[in-house]
């Protein structure tokens, strides 16, 4: 596969302020996942700028631990257009280290009370040996979709 990127784009019936802020609320971000994998916010505080290291309870079968935790770094904050993170983890002295892959929503405002929403995962930033353990995308192009209707549920009050 060339591309090393893959998106989805959804039309949410709430403002781009108010998908913005669900997506800015750590707390939400288990309900929106499309995987299943995000368990809950370890840190609870609305995401407010780039540099917020945030961090999430994880569970995924195939994880050495099954239950882990990912430390998250705002990459981009441009309310109401634009949030994303890389996540990474947070190391035994404390280091945070990360993989290269990011999670991006773009929004663009159709109106008043509409969204058009594009989550995009990208991945093209991480290094060979985390290739050589890690399939990219680890999961198929259905869980973007999936995690859109599941924003579009909480923002729109669903």
């Amino acid at each position: 596969m060339d591309q090393e990127n893959v998106s989805a784009t959804l039309t949410v019936a709430a403002p781009a302020a108010r998908v913005f802020a669900v997506l800015a609320d750590p707390t939400a971000h288990s309900t929106i996942d499309g995987t299943g994998w995000v368990q809950e916010a370890v840190d609870r505080a609305p995401l407010t700028g780039v540099g917020q290291v945030f961090r999430m309870g994880m569970y995924h079968p195939n994880h050495p631990n099954g239950d882990y935790q990912v430390a998250n770094k705002v990459q981009v904050f441009d309310p109401p257009r634009a949030i994303g993170w890389l996540t990474g983890e947070e190391k035994s002295d404390g280091r945070l280290e990360f993989g290269g892959w990011i999670w991006r929503y773009d929004l663009a405002p159709l109106g008043p009370s509409e969204t058009e929403v594009t989550l995009t995962y990208d991945w093209s930033a991480v290094p060979q040996f985390i290739r050589e353990y890690i399939q990219f995308p680890p999961f198929g192009p259905e869980h973007l979709s999936n995690s859109l209707h599941h924003l579009a549920e909480l923002a729109s009050g669903r």
